[in-house]
């Protein structure tokens, strides 16, 4: 067997254990194309859950990203954030550089359908960012957002920094980044948004999106809406159980509690667009330089089982890790 028939990826072979594996390449097809990848990036907040065996029963479903194999908790081989080269496939995209919902892998086989091309002026190191992209639109476009509105977002990682810069973008609309890590601070700067500590945070606002995955953030947020006021949870908590105080101001303010998820388009959408018109949008919305302040590490493919324990930790401060992978014809 030829090094053009197999493939490496990074399976989680039990919980908190990652390793890379060799299998076979399925054959291409007139409808297929093979990709070789450049970079993938690590989903941290998601994959964090897969790699520590945090997944729900009732959501492992639910859970499964495109082109997953296995079975949580393990083994299985997951993720969702890669980019790569067409090395076969129809003509139209030979040798284009695509963004594809793929696991971590060297090379794959896919239904030409399941890529999409980057455009040119977005570099295919940033183009990891597309998935988490992705999560952020559907979080603003869940958060209805107006002219003139005050907004907070608590949480600076790589979601909520993208969620805060998409607000920041509509005309009046005043953005506060919150975090409890100071690390942060240097983050908001780089992309324009003002930052504050929790203890600072400011009162009274329209629309508060939260995006910390700790429930202390969701509790901040009830405290901190104005009346009649609208969150917005886009953390997801796993297994864990999230107690919240439901009564005082949540009734007497008539406050609003929504969950936000990639997985579901928002329903008014959902006649006209679709999740590769989300994903093209998402793609061309990088092309902003600031962005690559969210690649917080790069390694080579091949150390990632080596790395994995420390990125998926409580205490980690990674943002977006950005996985390397080395060039072979």
């Amino acid at each position: 067997m030829s090094a053009n028939d197999t493939a490496t990826a990074f399976w989680v072979t039990r919980p908190r254990v990652g390793e890379l594996k060799k299998e076979a390449l399925t054959s291409v097809g007139e409808e297929d194309v093979r990709v070789r990848a450049l970079f993938s990036g690590v989903s941290r907040g998601t994959e964090s859950l897969v790699f520590n065996a945090r997944v729900p029963e009732s959501e492992v479903e639910r859970m499964q990203a495109p082109f997953q194999a296995g079975s949580f908790p393990a083994p299985v081989k997951y993720g969702y954030c890669s980019v790569g080269v067409i090395e076969q496939g129809p003509a139209h995209l030979l040798n284009k550089t695509v963004f594809c919902l793929y696991p971590h892998q060297d090379r794959y086989v896919v239904p030409a359908s399941a890529v999409l091309p980057i455009p040119d002026n977005i570099p295919a190191q940033r183009a990891v960012l597309a998935a988490n992209m992705e999560t952020a639109i559907n979080g603003v476009w869940d958060a209805e957002l107006m002219l003139g509105e005050h907004v907070s977002v608590i949480g600076a990682g790589v979601v909520g920094a993208l969620v805060a810069y998409l607000c920041s973008q509509i005309p009046g609309v005043s953005v506060t980044l919150i975090d409890i890590n100071p690390k942060r601070q240097a983050l908001a700067a780089r992309l324009g948004l003002a930052f504050c500590a929790p203890e600072q945070a400011p009162d009274n606002q329209d629309c508060i999106i939260h995006a910390s995955g700790h429930p202390e953030g969701l509790r901040q947020a009830l405290n901190q809406v104005g009346n009649e006021g609208r969150i917005i949870e886009m953390s997801w908590f796993g297994e864990g159980e999230v107690s919240i105080p439901l009564g005082g101001a949540f009734h007497s303010q008539r406050l609003s509690l929504r969950a936000s998820q990639v997985g579901q388009l928002p329903a008014k959408l959902r006649p006209r667009w679709g999740f590769q018109r989300r994903l093209m949008l998402a793609l061309s919305l990088l092309n902003d330089s600031r962005l690559d302040a969210l690649i917080s590490g790069e390694s080579d493919f091949d150390a990632f089982p080596q790395l994995a324990p420390e990125l998926f930790s409580a205490g980690s401060d990674v943002l977006c890790h950005r996985l390397r992978y080395p060039s072979r014809v």
